[in-house]
């Protein structure tokens, strides 16, 4: 949460985020669900939602 925190995002958009994600995700790619690697992806709902 302090991780999203510091990139930026809003703690509890990104944890609902990881939640809605997580349960598709290959395990060997878990990574790509850290803030700083979300935030790379281009579609960062976190932020997004924020400015809305």
């Amino acid at each position: 949460m302090q991780t999203a925190k510091l990139n930026g995002m809003e703690p509890e958009v990104y944890l609902c985020e990881v939640l809605n994600r997580i349960a598709d995700h290959p395990i060997n790619r878990i990574d790509e669900l850290l803030p700083w690697n979300l935030m790379q992806s281009g579609a960062n709902p976190a932020q997004q939602r924020r400015a809305a």
